[in-house]
């Protein structure tokens, strides 16, 4: 009897965990194959792109020699970063394919 009450205990926990893990696995959102996310065209302003680099150089230069130099590195980190964007940028427009049939 009491090998029975100890089956059916944990048959009843297993099968209360498969229904407790099952229901947020079936809650999540689907994501269809056919669907894409367009927010529309990308644009890169690289002549601004390039002001707010050396803008953040500058403040970075400026916080070093006043001797804050965390808050210097945050600023050449930023300048690093729309650096690095503006590269991308570049080189999507230089691998983009041209018009079809041109």
């Amino acid at each position: 009897m009491t090998r029975r009450f100890t089956t059916l205990a944990v048959s009843a926990a297993i099968a209360g965990g498969v229904l407790f893990s099952a229901i947020p696995a079936q809650a999540a959102p689907v994501a269809e194959q056919g669907s894409v996310s367009v927010r529309g065209p990308i644009t890169c302003n690289i002549s601004k792109m390039r002001q707010q680099v050396a803008s953040h150089k500058s403040k970075a230069a400026k916080l070093d020699n006043l001797g804050y130099h965390k808050s210097a590195a945050k600023e050449r980190a930023k300048a690093r970063a729309i650096q690095a964007r503006i590269q991308q940028c570049q080189d999507a427009d230089n691998d983009a394919p041209g018009p079809i049939g041109g």
